[in-house]
């Protein structure tokens, strides 16, 4: 039995000790979705400005026309989709499915950013109501009914702030994989005429 209880107090203090990491952690991860957020939103506005111009279109503009492809690839709806039409431009065109593969794997590590928030933002939430539950329960026992409150003040913003990271994460990545898609397409439609 002994043992048991210095196992439980062993994982108390373990929990304890993580209470200010994980807390500046949920604050991290809170900076980092601000972030991401920011960068959606200039994704967004350039692909407003060039409504106007279709990246099939641009694709295979550029690939008839390679010296001119960087002129063509500014006006693409994204930095990664006027990345990828320099580099199907510029590579020959048994090379087209490795460098739409490229541009698969840029967008890749772009989702890869808020799907990691997606699970991280909730994790840390949870662990940050989790861990001064327990302090906050001792104190209540104690009849210290203010250090609960700040506990449980504690604990319930970690929550919130979890929660919130993972739901715009969530839309980004939902957003952001749709726009990447349809610029997939537009690639692939673009880079058509030319033989594989």
């Amino acid at each position: 039995m002994s043992a048991a209880i210095d196992l439980g107090d062993a994982l108390a203090q373990i929990a304890t000790a993580l209470r200010i990491p994980v807390l500046i952690a949920a604050i991290a991860v809170l900076l980092l979705c601000a972030l991401e957020a920011g960068r959606f939103v200039g994704e967004w506005g350039r692909r407003r400005r060039m409504r106007g111009h279709d990246l099939g279109e641009l694709t295979a503009r550029a690939l008839a026309d390679p010296g001119h492809a960087a002129d063509y690839a500014a006006l693409a709806p994204a930095a990664a989709a006027a990345d990828a039409v320099v580099a199907l431009a510029s590579t020959p065109s048994s090379e087209t499915e490795r460098a739409l593969a490229r541009y698969e794997l840029n967008v890749q590590k772009r989702l890869d950013r808020t799907r990691l928030l997606v699970r991280a933002g909730p994790a840390l939430g949870l662990m940050g109501t989790l861990i001064p539950l327990a302090p906050g329960l001792a104190a209540l026992g104690e009849g210290e009914v203010s250090t609960l409150a700040e506990n449980l003040r504690d604990a319930f913003g970690a929550t919130v702030v979890g929660l919130l990271v993972g739901t715009v994460a969530f839309a980004l990545t939902l957003a952001r994989t749709r726009m990447y898609s349809e610029d997939l397409v537009d690639l692939e439609q673009g880079a058509q005429g030319r033989g594989r």
